[in-house]
Formats: C-alpha cells, structure tokens, sequence
C-alpha cells in the first residue's frame, strides 16, 4: 500500500499525484487547488476585467459622441426661408371704411309740450318742408295770447302818446308853452314806440315758439329713426333726450377711411376707389376721393380721408362697414413684398433675418412702405436676392448660425 502522506506533503509533485494508481485511498479534503490552477483562473479573470472594462469605455465613448452630435444639431435651429417679390406697380390699396350720409340731421323739439301726433316712421321718405310731428303746448298758447295783450297796451299807449307830442307841437310854435314841456311829450312818445316795438317783438318770438310745436323735414331723406310717441312729454333743451327724428340723405354718401402715414403719400383728392360690403359679396362701388385731412392723428397714426359715391338705389347704407380698395403704385414698382410674419419688430424698429450662402444670420433694418396684414411692402433695407427667414426666433441674432429646411419658397408659397 501506498504512502498516503506523500500525497499532504506540501512539495508534493502534481504528477506524483497523477501517478497514483487506481484504488488507491482518496486524497485528503483539506488538499486545495495547485498554483498552475489558480494562475489560469487569475489570468482569465483578469481577460474578462480587462473585456468589460474595455466594453464600458466604448459605450461611454459611443454616449458621448452621440451626446455631442445630438447637442450640435440642437445648437442649429432649423428655419424655413422666403424670397422677397417685387410689389407690382397698381397693387390695391384695402382699408375699412365707414358709410355716411351726405347730410343727416337729429330733429329736436324747440318748445315744451306734448306729442299729439307723429306723421312719418322709419323707413319713409319725406321731402323738404313735410310735417313729421305735431306738439301740443298750451302754456306757449297762453304765453302768445298775454303778449298779443301786452301788444296792443303798448300800441294804445304809443297812440296816446304821438298825438300828445303832435298837439304840444302845435302850441310851441304858438308859444303857448315852452320848448322842454314839447321835448317831455316828444320824448314819452319815442319811449312808448320803443315799448311797442319791444311788445311785437316778444309776440313774434312766442308765435315763432308756437310754429315749433309742428316738426317739419329739413331736407329730401329717409327717417332712419323715431322716438316720439302719442302723449310724450317734450322738454326744450335737455341735452339727455333723444332726437324725435333722424333724418338722412343718402342719395349720395361720404366714406370716411385712415389712411396709414406710410401710404397717405399714394392718395390724393381726386382718385377713385371700389367700394365692397359684406351684404354685396359679388358687387363692387365706384367712388371719389374728395378731401384730406392732411394732418396725421397722434392716436391711430393715420390720415382721415373722405370719398364719395352715389347711391341712386340706397344700397350703401348709412353707419354701414366697407372695404375701400385703392389703385396705388407701390413705391413705382420697386417695394419688395414679404409675409408679415418674417417681420421682426424691436424698440429701434422693423428689421429681417437674412442668411447668407454659409448660414450665418444677418439682421437688417427695413422701412415698410404699406402693411397689408399677410404681407408688407418694404421699400429699404432688403434686395431682391436676400434669403429672408421666415417666423424666426425671438432670440435669433446676427451671427447666430442656422439650418435652412428645404428651398427657398416665394411670398405666394409662404402665404
């Protein structure tokens, strides 16, 4: 039998061990692994460290690069871009207007009283000098009746008083009495003709007072509105009441418009202009331009012009809303035309985003000669050829460099 204790001998060979013949007794448990094992085991250890170590760092470095691309394509914003357009000579100027008519009147009670009738309602034409209301006012009645009284007191004393002068008269060129008792009566009789003549005039007023208890048209019109009724009390005077009566002439109207400052150069007295109203969609109104008012309003920053046109079928009504359209020349032809939306607007004015072949932005002064909502016609500050970002960023400035998404599209296409 074998020597078993080799076998715990720690300068024991590995091959002793691999010789030991079969049926031999086991080997101890507490025998443990050999150096040469535990080198291989250390060695492919440290393989898969060295692996997933080098596998960390590759991820790492594919995040990063990732992280970088991803942050560079962020850092460029992406803008679409629009070519300006040459304004055609003639574009239409369209403003909103406002339609009135030519002479409109609030017809006032002038005494007190009450309504006893109403002649004419809205909607009617009157003619000049037609009754519209009549009045009943029985103090101005009896106020006419003391004056007529009063009147005739004064006549009967100026009567007294002439032929008292006449005979003092007579007797001072007698000498019958003295010259200052003839000048007493010619004075009394130059008093009560003064009082007479005061007395007419208070009679005239009163019947002038009782004349304005029938209203009466001042002019060929429509009655646009009535508020008189059977019986209302009418106060002379009160600056809360309302018109008995509005009369219109609306065979011919005046269409008041503000014209921008930057357009008020285009328009002057004498050119026409179409008319259009939302109740005519497929009918349009020649009209006139007839006055300016040659002064900017500090509010609207507008010119008030008026325009007339006739109305021989009463289809422009008074009060109502129109679009005036105006033939002008923008600028004779050479005012480019951009979207109102590539309009950047700041504290020192209107400027655009213009990009250059290397995508760097550049922002440029411009001077809108007339906005049109949509689009706006500029007069300085961009050619022809310029790429002009449209809807840019707030923050986007000169020198910021930017993406353009796709070809260039016209003013049509950006609208």
């Amino acid at each position: 039998m074998a020597d078993v204790s080799v076998m715990n001998h720690p300068n024991a060979d590995r091959a002793a061990i691999d010789d030991i013949p079969p049926g031999a007794p086991a080997i101890s448990a507490d025998t443990g692994p050999s150096p040469r094992a535990l080198k291989r085991a250390g060695i492919i250890a440290g393989i898969v460290a060295l692996a997933m170590a080098g596998a960390g760092i590759a991820t790492r470095i594919t995040a990063t690069d990732e992280l970088k691309r991803v942050a560079t394509a962020t850092a460029t914003p992406t803008v679409a871009v629009v070519r300006p357009t040459r304004a055609a000579a003639g574009d239409a100027l369209v403003l909103p207007g406002n339609v009135q008519a030519l002479n409109s009147a609030a017809i006032y009670a002038r005494t007190n009283g009450y309504v006893r009738r109403w002649l004419a309602d809205i909607g009617d034409h009157v003619r000049t000098g037609q009754p519209l209301a009549i009045l009943d006012a029985p103090e101005v009645d009896q106020q006419l009746a003391q004056a007529s009284a009063d009147y005739q007191t004064a006549l009967a004393n100026q009567k007294l008083a002439a032929t008292t002068a006449q005979r003092w008269s007579t007797m001072l060129a007698k000498d019958a009495v003295s010259r200052q008792e003839a000048d007493e009566k010619a004075g009394d009789l130059a008093a009560k003709s003064a009082l007479a003549n005061a007395a007419l005039a208070n009679v005239r007023r009163l019947r002038a007072m009782q004349g304005f208890t029938r209203l009466y048209a001042p002019f060929n019109g429509v009655v646009t509105s009535r508020s008189a009724q059977i019986g209302q009390l009418v106060v002379a005077g009160n600056a809360a009441a309302q018109p008995l009566f509005t009369i219109s002439d609306a065979s011919r109207v005046r269409v008041f418009v503000r014209v921008p400052q930057g357009a008020s150069a285009e328009v002057h007295p004498g050119m026409t202009a179409t008319l259009s109203l939302p109740e005519y969609p497929q009918r349009t109104f020649p009209a006139t331009m007839t006055r300016s008012a040659q002064a900017v309003d500090a509010q609207s920053g507008a010119v008030l012009v008026e325009l007339q046109a006739a109305n021989p079928d009463g289809a422009l009504k008074p009060g109502a809303f129109a679009q005036v359209s105006f033939k002008v020349g923008a600028g004779a032809g050479n005012a480019l035309s951009l979207p109102g939306s590539t309009i950047i607007y700041a504290s020192d004015g209107p400027s655009v985003a213009v990009i250059d072949g290397n995508g760097r932005v550049t922002l440029k002064r411009v001077t809108i000669a007339r906005d049109e909502g949509r689009t706006v016609s500029i007069s300085q500050g961009i050619g022809v050829d310029d790429r002009v970002v449209d809807n840019p960023p707030d923050a986007i400035r000169t020198g910021d460099h930017v993406r353009v998404q796709g070809a260039p599209k016209s003013v049509a296409d950006a609208e």
